[in-house]
């Protein structure tokens, strides 16, 4: 099998921006956005200082996670190795940009499509060699088939002992390194100041450089491209009505023991479950750059992709909460018993299938931890809880359950902040948890705050006990978002 590659030399490269421009003119690349671009860092102090570049762009890695995750197919893995992408079927979600580990796909705002680097894949069709390569005054950039081992490029990894960008996300890049400054690969590891070479730093993350995470001395990153944070608010607030509506079906069977009044235990989870969900899908579908293309997920769907997984099970989820009331409704009680049982099991889906979907986001370390899961279902059982806590009839049990929910939220949350983390990217993720705000205020540790606020309410005055319940719970769901997408990938 062929896979093409790049084998960057930066013994020879002269941080001149000719593969960058090359680029731009052949695949009319917007203003502001970059398939190639070189990254310039400054080591040491005046008057003895080097200037060290790199050349970055997509990898077209062997097992790309972009690929795997894109719901549509948007993005495909060719006979001859590239990753090249569709932008005609693409939907806009931008899970492709999370699942990257090296930023090297952008949004073109003014098709709503996601682009990258496809290794001029017209010119290869034609026998002839990407732009970038054509343009290096200096043949720095070297293309071929890495699986030839007669091809100069097979030959130059092996004897130059290439380094790829961030082995330890299991990738399989085919972009090497020779010559190259080794802190420059490693995101984060330079000082990144205000102000580059020729302009100010882009401001799409103004958020200071979390202190538990000192960067090397003396090493400053002059001029880089910047990266925005993709996924926001929209995407915090879908984990808590998602959450909420998958807590309300996983209490209902025990609603008549949790003391909720007759009529309520009969109604309310199953309305909350459905009310919450359809906020969920009308969140999901408005964060997209393409929401008219929704229905793509379903005609096209790449099964794989975790986007796909849990549209089914919120299609499923909504069908037996509509089952419920219909039953509830025809008054068939023996049937709203015997569903609701199985719609606990995905309502438990429900809340925690962006646990699996935030695995394959290989970009972001932070979102990958192994508590995300417990954390998701502890989340769920608390908006639930909560939500539900208006409905009692005095009978703490359901506060309890609130209050036992809320404890593991502030437990987790402490411990994915505090805990060790095995990577850099995830340790400088959960530095960047107590830097986000929303709407000026410290998102983490007010979040944190509200939560045990709710604590005494839920035992005291259970009919307002979900203000600072679910205010704390989106707050936390911003920064925990936001954080995970500030650490640089390049």
């Amino acid at each position: 099998m062929t896979q093409y590659g790049f084998l960057l030399d930066h013994r020879k490269c002269i941080g001149c921006h000719a593969c960058t421009v090359a680029c731009k003119a052949e695949n009319d690349v917007p203003v502001g956005s970059f398939r190639t671009w070189v990254k310039y860092q400054e080591n040491g102090t005046f008057p003895t200082v080097k200037r060290n570049f790199a050349v970055l762009r997509c990898n077209h890695c062997t097992n790309a996670p972009c690929v795997t995750i894109c719901p549509v197919t948007a993005l495909s893995k060719e006979k001859n190795g590239v990753v090249d992408i569709d932008r005609d079927v693409c939907i806009g979600c931008r899970a492709c940009m999370q699942a990257c580990p090296y930023d090297a796909i952008y949004l073109n705002e003014d098709l709503g499509a996601v682009e990258k680097c496809h290794f001029c894949n017209h010119r290869l069709e034609q026998n002839r060699e990407p732009a970038c390569v054509i343009v290096c005054p200096e043949q720095a950039i070297v293309s071929g088939d890495l699986h030839d081992p007669n091809s100069k490029i097979s030959q130059m990894t092996k004897e130059l002992r290439s380094e790829v960008r961030r082995p330890e996300q299991n990738t399989g890049p085919n972009v090497h390194y020779v010559g190259h400054e080794p802190s420059i690969l490693e995101p984060g590891a330079a000082e990144r100041p205000p102000l580059y070479l020729w302009s100010d730093r882009p401001n799409d993350k103004p958020e200071a450089w979390p202190e538990s995470v000192p960067t090397l001395a003396n090493t400053r990153t002059v001029l880089d491209t910047g990266h925005k944070v993709e996924w926001g608010f929209g995407v915090a607030l879908y984990l808590v009505t998602k959450g909420i509506a998958g807590g309300a079906a996983m209490l209902a069977p025990f609603a008549v023991g949790f003391g909720l009044r007759s009529t309520a235990a009969g109604w309310a989870p199953e309305v909350l479950a459905l009310v919450f969900t359809t906020l969920t899908t009308i969140l999901l579908i408005e964060d997209l750059k393409r929401p008219w293309k929704f229905f793509t997920l379903l005609t096209r769907p790449n099964l794989k992709s975790w986007l796909v997984k849990g549209a089914y099970v919120l299609i499923t989820f909504s069908g037996l909460t509509s089952a419920i009331l219909a039953a509830r409704f025809f008054d068939l009680p023996q049937y709203v018993d015997t569903l609701r049982f199985p719609n606990l099991i995905f309502g438990a889906l429900a809340a925690a299938y962006t646990a699996f979907l935030f695995k394959q986001c290989e970009g972001r370390d932070l979102w990958q931890s192994s508590l995300v899961l417990p954390h998701l279902l502890s989340q769920a059982v608390l908006g639930g809880a909560f939500a539900l806590l208006p409905f009692s009839e005095g009978n703490d049990a359901l506060a309890r359950v609130a209050i036992v929910a809320t404890l593991v939220h502030i437990f987790l949350s402490l411990l994915e902040q505090l805990r060790k983390h095995s990577t850099e990217n995830s340790k400088q993720a959960a530095g960047f948890l107590t830097r986000v705000r929303c709407a000026g205020v410290p998102a983490f540790q007010v979040g944190l705050a509200l939560s045990f606020l709710s604590i005494p309410l839920a035992l005291a005055v259970p009919a307002i006990a979900w203000l600072p319940a679910l205010a704390g719970l989106l707050l936390f769901e911003v920064a925990f978002v936001r954080a995970g997408q500030l650490p640089p990938l390049s």
